[in-house]
Parts: C-alpha cells; structure tokens; sequence
C-alpha cells in the first residue's frame, strides 16, 4: 500500500476525534463509531471496564506468557512476520502475540489500548494459509487502530463483577453485545485490507464454519451464503441478538460490499471509483440486521 497510508485516519484516532473523521476518510463502520461515542458518556459502563481491567489484565496476561509461545523473530517467524505486516499496513506498534495450543479455530485481543496481546489458537494456524492468516491476525490488529481492546476484554470479564457493580450486568452485556456485532464489522475489513484479497477473506469464514480439515476443496462459498437467506426464518432469528458477532454468512456478505467502496479499491490500488463510505454503511446496516427485530 505504498501510495495508502493510514497515519491521518491513526492521528484523528489518538486524537480522540472518533466523529471527526469525514465519511471516506475511514473504513470502520459507521455504527461501530457511533456507539463507542456513546460508551464515553455512559459513566456506569465505564466504571465497569475501570473495576475489570484494572486488576485482570496482568492476571490473564501471565497465563499466556507461562502457558504458550510467544511469537517473534526467532520463535515462530513466519507467523510473526505475517503479524509485523499487518501492524505496518493499519500503521499500529506491533503487539504481542501468544500461540495457544486448542482445538478450536479462534483468535481474541486483549488487555487496554496502550497494552494489548494478541492470542491465536493452534488449530487455526495449521490450517490457514499464509493470506488467511493475515486476515485473522489483521482482523484482530483492527481491534487495536479502532481502540476496541477495552471494551472487548471486559465483555469477556463480566462474569468476575464485584458484587457491588453486579446489577449493571445484564444492561452492560446486552450493550457491550450490540456493539460487538457492529465492532467485528470494523475488524472484517481491517482484515480485507492487510489480506488484499475478498476471496480469501471468504475462504477464511468457511474454514471456520466447517472446522473440517478433510473438505476444504469440496465447499462452495455461494452455497454457504444460500443459508444466509434460510437463516433469517422462523423464531430462531431472534437469538442472534445474544450474540457478540453477526452471523458468519452475514459477515462474508457485508465484507463484499466494503469491496465495492471507493476506499477500498483505492487502497488496492484500483483506482478512486466505488461507493462512499455512507452507501456502504447503510448497504451494511440492511445485510446485518436481525430480521423482524427492532434496530
């Protein structure tokens, strides 16, 4: 991306001026930055993310350092080096990063804005290409440039309440939830632009969908996104707001549209032509939400 650079979108960023980004001169989604707007002037929410990770970070961080490989030159270089990529193409410091042994395809960010760590599951690695992985790990970096970390690693801490903030729980899960959805679109596309490519951003959801390792050449994207329209009858719909990320066919199809923006292809090097940013949200908006449930 030598003629893209992120360092305006990173300034406005530190700034704090989340609104004060002008509608294509950023990739996060919309809704994503609206609400994190409003978590700054929610004080109960953010005397909850103070109580959590104030006293955990440091707690869960050691877990990883005595119980997985921490990745760098010399220890995991190709994973590391796919992870200096990303961090140089979203213009962030570059993180730790934990290799955890686990069964499950999986990746999280966590700790605050100004020190995170980045934890990838061994099954996902062994089974990703090299673009796959700069997918996830450039997803999870996106968590970072777009100050997600905070929020993520409480969400991930509610359970641990102090007994005195425990009657918020219920109303700072069902808004950390929401956000979360509309976060992981965020992510999705800073993932596109480290990986470069939709199809891989594509293959990489189905991989994580099938969890298989013996059929990855017998599947067929288009028939997965059919189940998008399937999966949007019958009462079952409405859990999805239960959830902390949209529905996987949802998330391939929003990430085609971010393909079509005017942003996008000219950090390809594609030229300026494409959608603004505001058509690409509200195009977004309709793909991600929850059929039959008030917005």
């Amino acid at each position: 991306m030598s003629e893209f650079s992120f360092n305006e979108y990173i300034s406005k960023r530190e700034s704090g001026a989340l609104g004060g980004i002008e509608e294509d001169d950023r990739y996060a989604f919309g809704p994503d930055l609206k609400m994190l707007r409003g978590f700054k002037n929610f004080r109960p929410l953010e005397l909850v993310v103070a109580s959590l990770v104030r006293g955990q970070k440091h707690l869960i961080q050691h877990k990883y350092i005595g119980r997985s490989l921490k990745v760098g030159p010399k220890q995991l270089p190709r994973i590391h080096a796919i992870a200096k990529e990303c961090a140089e193409t979203l213009g962030i410091t570059m993180p730790a990063l934990y290799l955890t042994n686990s069964p499950v395809m999986n990746a999280f960010t966590f700790g605050t804005q100004d020190d995170s760590f980045i934890v990838v599951h061994s099954q996902l690695v062994d089974h990703f290409s090299d673009d796959e992985l700069r997918f996830v790990i450039g997803h999870e970096m996106g968590h970072i440039q777009n100050k997600h970390v905070v929020y993520l690693t409480t969400m991930m801490l509610l359970s641990q309440l102090p007994a005195i903030l425990r009657p918020l729980q219920p109303v700072v899960t069902a808004a950390l939830r929401t956000w979360s959805r509309r976060a992981e679109l965020t992510c999705d596309r800073a993932g596109m632009l480290c990986c470069r490519d939709l199809e891989v951003a594509e293959r990489t959801f189905v991989k994580m969908a099938s969890g298989s390792t013996k059929h990855y050449e017998d599947i067929d994207v288009e028939a997965y996104m059919d189940q998008l329209e399937e999966s949007q009858k019958g009462v079952g719909r409405f859990t999805e707001v239960f959830d902390s990320h949209p529905l996987l066919p949802k998330r391939v199809a929003a990430l085609r549209v971010f393909a079509e923006s005017a942003y996008y292809r000219k950090a390809m090097g594609l030229g300026d032509d494409g959608l603004d940013m505001k058509t690409v949200d509200e195009r977004t908006t309709e793909i991600v939400k929850i059929a039959g449930a008030r917005r």
